[in-house]
């Protein structure tokens, strides 16, 4: 293990999918979601393909025995990204950000409810606080009355987003189920073919011939989306998902930079105030579990026979 160059993969993964996130709010005027989902696997797909030959994975990275749990896994994935890219056209950058953070809540509930996976007290208080916090941040835009208008488009924009996350959790439960029986490498590779072809039947609804520029940012999005999902991959097989997890938050950082700088975006107090309950929720998580992991981890070890 080498705990500072995965931490240090993971924090270059998030940067990397932030400029992603940030090119898809800045096409999202002109392109439609699906159409966006398809850019973003299609062109994701070299990258990948790229790095498994170069790690000489290609052939046993791709190989499955299990292509209805990819597809399923798929179409959760799918579904989330849509919904996390329509919402990036109708709210700022940290919001979108912020409620995404509740899908790692959600993730916990929804194991319980599939997977058996035991929930003790504390990770019960700790995703309740979570889910206030979403609330928090949900609650200026689900508020009937703002200033005398009703904003329907971001009440639907937060709505959309809080589905997305809800979708991201269910194909979290479906990657917890394949990583039992497939390698890491083939769920991202058939996550990308899955979520390219399902974004196909969004194609009757809209999509439009982009621009020469427009086609070139899709292309990047595309290409930045198989570099991030690479790094982060790679950055598991240096340090436990325990000690890299907590880095995920800094994505706020730069959705509160770029969000700011690059869209005029200024955050509320309340939107602050619940991303940062949340955040803590998640921090609270996976601190125990990583205590969890320690306890079991001594236990096994006075368990095996000395001499």
């Amino acid at each position: 293990m080498q705990p500072l160059r995965g931490i240090g993969l993971k924090i270059c993964a998030v940067i990397v999918f932030m400029a992603m996130a940030s090119l898809v709010k800045l096409v999202s005027v002109e392109i439609p979601p699906g159409e966006t989902v398809f850019f973003r696997s299609t062109f994701a797909l070299p990258v990948i393909l790229v790095w498994l030959a170069v790690t000489g994975e290609l052939r046993a990275g791709i190989a499955t025995a299990n292509p209805l749990g990819h597809f399923w896994r798929g179409l959760m994935g799918t579904a989330a990204m849509a919904c996390g890219f329509a919402g990036l056209g109708l709210l700022p950058l940290p919001e979108v950000t912020a409620i995404g953070y509740a899908a790692p809540l959600l993730t916990v509930i929804f194991a319980a409810m599939f997977l058996g996976e035991q929930i003790r007290a504390f990770r019960i208080i700790a995703v309740g606080l979570g889910l206030v916090g979403v609330l928090i941040v949900l609650s200026p835009r689900l508020t009937a009355l703002r200033s005398g208008d009703v904003v329907a488009t971001e009440a639907f924009g937060a709505m959309v987003v809080l589905i997305g996350a809800v979708f991201t959790a269910l194909a979290q439960v479906f990657v917890r189920k394949l990583v039992f029986e497939e390698r890491t490498t083939a769920i991202v590779f058939w996550f990308s073919v899955n979520s390219a072809l399902l974004s196909l039947i969004s194609l009757p609804w809209g999509w439009v011939l982009p621009a020469p520029g427009t086609a070139l940012l899709l292309v990047l999005m595309g290409l930045l989306g198989g570099v991030g999902q690479v790094l982060l991959t790679s950055s598991y097989r240096y340090a436990d998902a325990s000690v890299i997890a907590p880095f995920e938050y800094f994505s706020m950082i730069l959705a509160l930079l770029v969000g700011y700088f690059a869209f005029g975006e200024t955050p509320t107090l309340v939107v602050l105030s619940g991303a940062a309950l949340v955040v803590s929720a998640g921090i609270l998580i996976i601190w125990r579990e990583r205590q969890l992991g320690l306890e079991r981890a001594r236990q096994r070890k006075s368990m095996t026979p000395q001499g």
